[in-house]
């Protein structure tokens, strides 16, 4: 059953729900640099070639874990740090983050061709791909999945 926060909206259309949720680059960079490229520790989104800032990297994680798209639990070598997984609601949104990478490479001069064309070429496979590995993530211990980018 989908988690249905108990926010206080601007309206009650789905669209709305979606963009207070995501609609700031940030939470969406943090999702795909989980789904895509494997990151699970605070240090590895701060390092990003993007350069978020450490305090809006606390509160997007914080927001993110708020709406049920991510959980956090201690390292098992650090009890200090956190490793940040997706939940089910987050890996769902693999599909939307798909169809915005393909809007972009088709109306704007985009980088990361070869990932462009592996959706093109069969983005169904590329989902089940992103699924499958994050379908095993509890069965791992603090390591990444392997990178699709």
């Amino acid at each position: 059953m989908p988690n249905k926060r108990a926010a206080k909206r601007r309206s009650g259309c789905p669209l709305n729900a979606s963009v207070e949720m995501l609609g700031d680059r940030w939470s969406l960079l943090i999702i795909r640099d989980m789904m895509l490229r494997g990151f699970r520790m605070y240090k590895q989104f701060l390092e990003n070639y993007e350069g978020i800032a450490t305090n809006i990297l606390a509160d997007r994680l914080r927001k993110l874990m708020a709406y049920g798209i991510i959980t956090a639990e201690p390292d098992p070598s650090d009890g200090r740090k956190l490793i940040y997984r997706l939940t089910a609601k987050g890996i769902a949104l693999a599909p939307v983050l798909t169809e915005m990478v393909l809007w972009a490479a088709a109306h704007e001069d985009t980088e990361n061709q070869s990932l462009i064309r592996l959706l093109r070429t069969d983005k169904q496979k590329f989902l089940a791909g992103v699924r499958e590995r994050w379908a095993h993530r509890d069965s791992r211990q603090s390591g990444s999945p392997p990178t699709v980018v």
